[in-house]
């Protein structure tokens, strides 16, 4: 039986695995109470043990009985790094699907050194909740994960998004520039990093980076934790070892027979563009959207108009 827990509070009816219940289901809408629009500002934090022993933290909602959505985080991100305005617009229309990896904010176990490893993680996630179908967005390391993930298990997941991130073997991120390697591994961190690393210099991506940072932190009740720097450091093996320049590696994609939306900034500094080319050009059912005058976090510049772009290409 796979025990569901909501806010520490257990809400497990499932008599066995890939049956679930989720707190305040009403209307078709999961992971709500009372008929509260489905949002990640007031999610309920949820539990389910995997079978490598970690407790994972999640959060779930949207309307439920549509191929759910599991969203893969940034490098050294939790549940609330991801921009309600991005996941709130796709939670109209989808179930959407956040997750603490192992090691990571209130998920317990420890954080893999391997981008293989953390796909098995997310596969073990996966599994406690006897999920058989899935869509997959990964962002940034979490775009390599779901690489990784859909060459593992490729009969699981129907349609793949791959925002801000690249391919193994790829181009310019193996390692860091010495500016993009100081703000991204600093031990604490404010918005002054997120504003350099996700968006432009120019005043319009500062001012959209602005809003960006006031809505992640609009939340108070029931927040994340930070991820610890220990996950900070397998990670970011994790994306050195799976960055070393090999262009052989490229035809491993190939593989990927699932259509996918590819989509980035024009001026990514974390995971140069382009390698957005370089996977858009290598999966066989790939499409590629830029956006101008963005980066990395493009997808939190522009969410309102990437949510309708997944919308649209999960419909």
């Amino acid at each position: 039986m796979t025990k569901i827990v909501s806010d520490g509070v257990d809400v497990t009816e499932a008599a066995t695995t890939g049956e679930r219940a989720l707190a305040g289901n009403t209307d078709g809408m999961v992971g709500q109470a009372d008929g509260v629009a489905a949002s990640n500002y007031t999610a309920s934090n949820l539990t389910v043990q995997g079978r490598n022993g970690t407790t994972y933290a999640y959060r779930r909602f949207g309307p439920s009985g549509t191929t759910p959505v599991v969203f893969l985080q940034h490098f050294r991100g939790n549940l609330d790094n991801w921009d309600p305005a991005l996941v709130d617009d796709i939670a109209v229309q989808r179930e959407v699907i956040l997750m603490d990896s192992s090691g990571v904010g209130l998920s317990t176990g420890s954080t893999p050194h391997t981008v293989t490893g953390l796909a098995r993680d997310v596969l073990a996630f996966v599994d406690a909740l006897g999920l058989s179908e899935i869509d997959l967005v990964g962002f940034s390391i979490g775009g390599c994960i779901a690489q990784e993930l859909v060459q593992l298990r490729p009969y699981l997941v129907r349609r793949l998004v791959l925002a801000g991130t690249g391919p193994r073997g790829g181009r310019g991120y193996h390692p860091w520039s010495r500016e993009v390697r100081a703000m991204a591994n600093q031990d604490v961190q404010d918005s002054s990093h997120i504003l350099y690393l996700f968006f432009t210099s120019s005043a319009s991506s500062q001012a959209k980076g602005q809003e960006f940072v006031e809505r992640i932190f609009t939340r108070r009740d029931r927040r994340d934790i930070t991820p610890a720097l220990a996950a900070r450091d397998a990670q970011g093996e994790a994306l050195l070892d799976w960055a070393v320049p090999n262009f052989g590696e490229l035809a491993r994609l190939a593989a990927i027979t699932q259509p996918t939306l590819v989509a980035n900034g024009d001026s990514d500094r974390m995971i140069p563009t382009p390698n957005s080319y370089l996977l858009a050009g290598h999966i066989p059912d790939a499409r590629l959207v830029i956006y101008p005058d963005a980066g990395h976090g493009f997808l939190f510049q522009f969410p309102h108009e990437f949510a309708a772009e997944v919308n649209r290409f999960l419909s």
